[in-house]
């Protein structure tokens, strides 16, 4: 059977069922195929299943692309406020959480209800359980399933990136990228928990659930937020931050006492320069048993003006040189992918394929934690289907 469409949107997620609705209201013949057997899964389980579907202050910045002005483009077009009037057409109630965060009062269900019903009111075929083999390109775009061939002028490649794979993650937009002749951005796992050096793991992970407030920096970046040990490493927002700039072999700097000085108890002469001073003083800004466990390993070996400086530079720069990551299992996104310059930044279509585009997380544009990423599906899927 051949089924022949305006657009075939590969890929039933956010940025997926943006594209299809904003090309449907235009008019556009549009149909999405999607593999599994319903839509938005990885909407479903985000923000433990309440959907962190935008932030107020997403900008370009919040984006990690080999060329960082690529998403500047696409988020002016179709910005937080434009996604929040849609939500609140739809009546969702949401609440913002810190840094902007907009979350669903009840569930993520909400906001994939609320696209498959904008995917309705615009004409769009949906396609589940749709498995492609091979994609070709004659006159037109020729997509091959087990049962069926659909054709259309135009295609729009929107199948995500590697992470979190027990919901259907493959590299198939990739590859699918290369056989077009498009080049791409080594992928990685990003947003994701780091693993601490056997050593590191030996002394710290028993201390799994405990978190505190810190910085950490690396590349360049750094990020003010929770830090939480766990079994295996490190893992909280701070950590998922600066996960999408940390490489191999590069430390980590974590300031475990922001803007704190924890050595000035002792400019006091009167106060004893003893490790029990040290520890209750450490203790006032760290977890009992961190602080403990961390000073275990950095007791000063003298209690001159200059040891105590050095130790309150190793407070505010502890290096960690992680073993790795988690791996895609537990990573929120995935940083690479299809090379923003293969692609026009305005519409999201191919330089050199006319007719193909790519958007969402398959491009090499990663957000910060907190609903950025969401943001850039919508933002993307926006932008292609509105130049279909």
């Amino acid at each position: 059977m051949t089924h022949s469409f305006d657009a075939l949107i590969l890929g039933g997620g956010a940025a997926g069922l943006m594209c299809a609705i904003e090309a449907g209201k235009r008019g556009r013949r549009v149909a999405v195929l999607e593999r599994a057997d319903r839509l938005g899964k990885k909407i479903l389980i985000s923000g433990g299943g309440r959907c962190n579907f935008t932030n107020l202050h997403s900008r370009f910045e919040n984006f990690l692309s080999s060329n960082p002005h690529f998403a500047k483009s696409a988020i002016a077009r179709y910005t937080p406020a434009d996604f929040i009037a849609l939500v609140e057409k739809h009546g969702i109630p949401y609440h913002e959480k810190t840094l902007g965060q907009l979350f669903c009062d009840r569930s993520a269900r909400d906001i994939l209800a609320m696209l498959e019903g904008e995917c309705s009111a615009a004409g769009v075929t949906i396609f589940l359980s749709t498995k492609i083999e091979r994609v070709q390109r004659t006159t037109a775009f020729v997509v091959h399933t087990p049962d069926a061939e659909f054709r259309a002028p135009t295609l729009v490649v929107a199948t995500g990136g590697l992470s979190i794979p027990k919901i259907g993650a493959t590299s198939f937009g990739y590859d699918l990228a290369r056989q077009f002749g498009l080049s791409i951005r080594e992928p990685r796992p990003a947003l994701v928990p780091l693993t601490f050096s056997a050593e590191d793991c030996a002394h710290y992970c028993d201390l799994a659930g405990v978190s505190a407030e810190a910085i950490a920096s690396c590349a360049g970046q750094h990020f003010r937020e929770k830090m939480l040990i766990t079994h295996r490493g490190l893992s909280g927002p701070v950590i998922l931050q600066i996960s999408s700039y940390w490489k191999n072999l590069q430390p980590i700097l974590i300031d475990l006492a922001p803007d704190q000085k924890v050595t000035s108890v002792f400019r006091d002469a009167k106060v004893p320069r003893n490790q029990s001073t040290l520890r209750a003083e450490l203790r006032k800004f760290l977890p009992q048993r961190f602080a403990d466990r961390w000073l275990d390993r950095h007791i000063p070996t003298s209690w001159t003006n200059q040891a105590l400086s050095d130790l309150e530079k190793q407070i505010h720069s502890w290096p960690v040189l992680p073993s790795g990551t988690e791996g895609y299992e537990k990573a929120e996104v995935t940083a690479g992918g299809v090379n923003t310059d293969e692609l026009l930044a305005k519409s999201m279509e191919a330089r050199k394929v006319p007719g193909l585009f790519f958007i969402g997380e398959v491009v090499d544009v990663t957000g910060h934690l907190g609903g950025h990423n969401f943001q850039w599906a919508w933002s993307s899927g926006a932008a292609a289907g509105r130049a279909l």
